[in-house]
């Protein structure tokens, strides 16, 4: 006996199939219909790689802020930096799907609740141990911060197994600002601070700081990732698909660590003016 489908049924397999062929068809024409342009935004205290431009402090200047346009050149979608607040509210506000990219985050489990990571990561960052020079504070291991006064800045993360580690065993106060952080480590209200060094030397060097160092044992290297919020309308398949390709291939051309030699430059030619 023959199998067969009887003339309703076959019609509307076939309309199914038809609407599921138009959907692939078309998906990629309503992703770009729906995403015109990026708003990007970061940690606004992290030169070389992200700070407020001087003659525009609406806007973001950086390594990171240079690589979103050479990534908006590779996937033909603009993507404007812009300073949304300091680094907690940045958050926030990826959280409320006000703002579409993080141009530069550290992974944690808790972040995945509201937005998704780009692979590759686009940087390797130390994060280091900050303290005064006649600190006699001596740092090999983490838990020799233990009974310590540790200072970092508000919704800062050093690493999921850190982050963890820090939670359970450590006291550490955090406030607003690396600014802030430095002032307090200088005023010895604090026995140590834990930053990033590339940005904390960066800072230094504006706040004409001489009584700081850093320790040589790295507390972590961390990567950093572009990431997206769930609730960016640009949060589709196809979108996230061209912008990992696109930083695949940025990474095989080694671009990050040229912008990252040309900002430091840059960074500290304006802090002489």
């Amino acid at each position: 006996m023959k199998p067969y489908i009887k003339a309703g049924k076959l019609s509307y397999v076939v309309s199914t199939f038809f609407f599921i062929g138009m959907q692939l068809l078309v998906s990629p024409v309503q992703a770009q219909e729906t995403c015109k342009k990026l708003l990007a935004t970061g940690n606004p205290e992290y030169p070389p790689f992200l700070w407020r431009d001087a003659q525009d402090e609406t806007h973001l200047i950086g390594a990171n802020a240079e690589l979103m346009q050479a990534l908006s050149k590779e996937i033909g979608i603009p993507i404007e930096v812009k300073y949304l607040g300091p680094w907690a509210r940045v958050q926030e506000e990826v959280k409320l799907g006000h703002v579409d990219l993080i141009a530069g985050a550290f992974f944690t489990i808790p972040r995945l609740d509201y937005m998704d990571y780009f692979y590759p990561a686009f940087r390797e960052t130390r994060t280091a141990i900050w303290t005064k020079k006649n600190s006699k504070l001596v740092y090999r291991k983490w838990s020799d911060l233990v009974g310590k006064n540790g200072i970092t800045v508000i919704n800062n993360s050093f690493g999921e197994d850190f982050d963890r580690y820090a939670k359970e065993s450590l006291k550490i106060v955090t406030v607003s600002s690396l600014e802030q952080a430095l002032a307090m480590l200088n005023l010895s209200r604090a026995d140590y601070l834990i930053y990033e060094e590339d940005p904390g030397l960066a800072y230094v060097a504006k706040l004409n700081m001489n009584d700081v160092k850093t320790l040589p044992t790295a507390v972590a290297n961390e990567n950093l990732y572009l990431t997206m919020s769930y609730k960016s309308p640009c949060n589709t398949p196809e979108i996230r698909g061209r912008i990992s390709k696109a930083l695949y291939a940025l990474d095989k051309r080694g671009l990050m660590s040229k912008l990252v030699t040309s900002n430091i430059q840059l960074w500290r030619k304006q802090q002489s003016k």
